[in-house]
């Protein structure tokens, strides 16, 4: 194994399958790495607000059943960004149908809270992760928008910091990704970066194989990232797991790599999906990244892939039955561009 090149706090080795094989990241990707990494320690609070000069900032919180951790996310960013240091300028839950308290949570800790589906009212309702996003942003006002996950357990304020400064100190920048060291933890112990499993299984060898110059991003399907709202407006949300994926690749399409930067968040712990909610989001991933190959002309095929997935669990009921097949169509729905709605759609209820 060969050390190639590194970023900021990234080192790049080879793993030569064959001793005669001249592996090496591309030249792109191996610019843009030292350029366009940094380290959320890097951006303190205090030389944002200088930097900010007028600029608006939206924190859009997307949760579904997080009534045990919406509020201490909601409480720290309040505490530090918009009591302490006023770097926030808006704080907004979107509340994606949940079951539980999380919208009193979420409103106590002293967030605006919406429904999901009373954001566009006059549109049918999807669900999906994606479309929470979308419609975050669509009642949000700020210049740049932060997405931060409701189900974190050690989240602190260094998140919304180390995205936000990249985009208020460089304006070339138009998107921000996080990433994270993130454990996986089980029965027989802690795997200190056993956690994005799809990400390894799924997403990366993708983007590897038909967009290499995504090949630097250490956690292409984060949840935490931000964007600059003329650039988040003009791409299209998947409503469902495949909207980040989709960000980077149209993002990519449209404004080249430079447009885009990571920042290391440090640990991010969350509770862990099971591995058939894996399954599902792996194929929600899938469809978005084959839906992306033909829109850019990359892969066209002469048969759509099916969108319906059957998976088998074990059987619940008194009847003797063993396994059941569940069936759950993973339809690549896609909401459009926020900036091709009438201003009169736009309109919150």
């Amino acid at each position: 194994m060969a050390t190639t090149g590194s970023g900021k706090g990234i080192v790049v080795r080879t793993n030569r399958a064959n001793e005669h094989a001249d592996l090496h990241v591309s030249a792109d990707v191996g610019s843009w790495l030292p350029r366009r990494s940094s380290h959320a320690a890097d951006w303190r609070a205090e030389d944002l607000l200088a930097a900010k000069r007028g600029t608006t900032v939206s924190v859009v919180i997307p949760a579904r059943d997080e009534e045990a951790t919406v509020g201490d996310i909601v409480r720290t960013i309040r505490r530090d960004l918009v009591d302490g240091v006023p770097l926030v300028d808006e704080i907004l839950v979107v509340d994606s149908r949940s079951q539980d308290a999380t919208a009193r949570v979420a409103a106590e800790a002293g967030a605006t809270v919406v429904a999901q589906d009373s954001v566009l009212p006059m549109l049918p309702g999807m669900a999906g992760k994606g479309e929470a996003l979308w419609k975050g942003v669509a009642a949000t006002t700020g210049d740049l928008v932060v997405f931060v996950d409701g189900d974190l357990y050690d989240f602190t304020s260094d998140y919304v910091t180390g995205l936000l400064g990249p985009l208020l100190t460089d304006e070339s920048v138009a998107y921000v990704k996080g990433f994270y060291h993130r454990p996986l933890v089980g029965s027989t112990g802690t795997d200190a970066d056993g956690g994005g499993r799809v990400t390894e299984l799924v997403a990366r060898p993708l983007l590897n194989m038909y967009w290499p110059e995504l090949a630097g991003f250490v956690q292409p399907l984060a949840g935490e990232y931000a964007g600059r709202r003329e650039v988040l407006e003009s791409i299209p949300f998947v409503v469902n797991y495949g909207v980040e994926v989709g960000h980077l690749i149209d993002i990519l399409e449209w404004r080249g790599l430079d447009a885009l930067a990571q920042v290391d968040l440090g640990k991010r712990t969350h509770r862990h999906q099971t591995t058939q909610a894996l399954g599902r989001m792996s194929g929600q991933i899938m469809l978005t990244v084959f839906d992306r190959l033909e829109r850019y002309g990359r892969l066209v095929s002469a048969q759509p892939p099916a969108t319906l997935l059957a998976q088998f669990r074990r059987g619940e009921g008194a009847d003797g039955v063993e396994r059941e097949m569940v069936l759950t169509d993973l339809t690549c729905e896609q909401r459009p561009p926020l900036a091709t709605l009438h201003t009169a759609d736009r309109e919150i209820a």
